[in-house]
């Protein structure tokens, strides 16, 4: 049967108001059957009928309440039917008892209350399924017992075929005995409208119910395909936390587990790298610094800038595309690397304790373009990591001018990437409060001032603007990485 793999585990069965709802339908169906549709009890009364099917539904749902309260389980499918088939026999007997029932009509009332029991207990057990799904239930836990999906399918529609060709069978039969035991000579039209009703009323009903468990069996399926396509789609784009809600639906239930384990696996890797790139980045620029007459401090501060800086821009409509949280993640991570090319530059001048000649300081500024070339490689062997495009951008073009006076390159306004932008306003505020062999720490509202000064001719206008939006984050930043406090570290 279709359901035996999904009744596997039904632990915190669901709300029971869509089984209510089948068994007071099922109440309606009978008592409809036997009062307005079988030609042979449809003169009994309909309130007798009525009181009768009630009494002995209500004893089937309280037998499931019951046997879920002692098990603290949902009983299997074969019970569930199983009792549906028991209490037919007692049901026909009742009426054989009372009414004297043919043989024929026995057999059929004991068919139909098994038949009924399947669908109704189906759809329920399917129903259990996908709200086990949705919430989770053994969220790491290999299904286990699976049966292949297509076979329970295959199985299930064969069995109801049968089933309702059963049934429909037994109708016909019953129908056409009674027919010749009640039509000596000439056949009543009115007997035939009876026994063409009553055969579309079966019909109709099995058919209805059958169209129910497609219509949530389907459901189950295209939520958890739905479920693996989104933890796929969340994967792809770089989001490792999606997993995919376990269930027993046959073959889906082990996809869903291996696509779990694949996306913890792409997780602990892609957090590896990440934790590989973050020490290659520290390295690298502590490399860098430790030729400088500049502190490990200054690294912790401009990437903090250039992040308050970032959050600022991306609120405004021009910017609010480009500077996602990943893109502000990486140009926060590559940051630290804006002067790596110093590694490049002699002791002589870039340990000079005082002010650079103008030959020196020609030299001094082929640090910038020597950090690019030695990323610029370094990113062509990473296939075009992202942090590196955006470190090789940061050490090219941060000490680029607005109005095109910078160097390497001299690029002016937006033909500065970005990112260089950014940093050329960070390196020169952390440059103007810090302390210098050649200067003194400048105040924060003093190199406010200079900056302002620099507004669309050293700086572009829109970072001037954001880093007045956002001084007090400077402030705190330049407070909490203080020199005084690495040195003590």
């Amino acid at each position: 049967m279709k359901a035996k793999g999904l009744m596997a585990d039904t632990t915190h069965y669901q709300s029971p108001i869509r089984a209510i709802l089948h068994y007071i339908i099922a109440v309606f169906i009978f008592t409809l059957y036997g009062a307005r549709v079988c030609p042979l009890i449809d003169s009994l009364p309909t309130a007798v009928l009525f009181i009768q099917t009630a009494t002995v539904f209500i004893f089937l749902y309280f037998a499931r309440l019951i046997t879920r309260a002692v098990k603290h389980d949902e009983a299997s499918l074969t019970k569930n039917v199983s009792l549906f088939s028991i209490v037919g026999v007692g049901f026909a007997g009742w009426y054989s008892l009372l009414y004297d029932f043919p043989l024929g009509s026995n057999v059929k009332v004991v068919f139909g209350m098994t038949l009924l029991g399947i669908v109704i207990n189906l759809d329920l057990a399917i129903s259990n399924a996908r709200h086990l799904s949705k919430n989770n239930i053994n969220k790491h836990k290999m299904p286990e017992n699976i049966k292949p999906l297509a076979g329970q399918i295959g199985l299930g529609a064969m069995f109801l075929t049968v089933m309702m060709t059963v049934l429909l069978g037994l109708v016909v039969t019953k129908d056409l005995l009674w027919l010749a035991e009640h039509t000596q000579y000439q056949v009543d039209t009115a007997d035939i409208d009876s026994i063409i009703k009553e055969f579309v009323y079966v019909a109709g009903v099995v058919l209805a119910y059958i169209a129910l468990i497609s219509v949530n069996g389907a459901a189950l399926v295209s939520e958890q395909l739905t479920r693996q396509t989104n933890a796929m789609t969340a994967a792809a784009s770089g989001n490792f936390d999606e997993r995919v809600s376990l269930s027993q639906t046959g073959e889906l239930g082990v996809i869903a587990y291996y696509t779990n384990k694949m996306i913890a696996d792409l997780k602990n890797s892609y957090d590896e790298i990440n934790r590989t790139r973050d020490a290659t980045i520290v390295g690298l620029s502590t490399l860098a610094e430790a030729r400088n007459n500049e502190t490990g401090a200054h690294i912790l501060r401009t990437q903090h800038y250039v992040k308050a800086l970032a959050d600022v821009l991306k609120r405004q409509p021009k910017y609010s595309s480009y500077l996602t949280e990943e893109t502000i993640d990486l140009l926060y991570k590559s940051a630290p690397l804006h002067d790596v090319g110093k590694v490049g530059i002699p002791d002589s001048i870039l340990l000079k304790p005082g002010k650079l000649t103008d030959e020196e300081f020609s030299i001094m500024k082929t640090h910038a373009q020597l950090g690019a070339d030695a990323l610029s490689i370094t990113e062509k062997s990473g296939d075009g990591i992202a942090f590196l495009r955006f470190a090789r951008e940061i050490a090219a073009t941060h000490h680029e001018k607005w109005d095109g006076s910078g160097y390497p390159r001299g690029l002016s306004g937006e033909e500065i990437p970005l990112s260089g932008r950014l940093m050329a306003l960070a390196d020169v505020y952390d440059a103007l409060i810090s302390k210098r062999v050649y200067k003194p720490a400048f105040s924060h509202e003093k190199a406010k001032e200079i900056i302002l000064e620099g507004r669309c001719t050293h700086f572009d206008p829109a970072v001037v603007d954001a880093f007045l939006a956002c001084e007090h984050a400077f402030v705190d930043i330049a407070q909490k990485y203080k020199d005084e406090d690495v040195k003590a570290a």
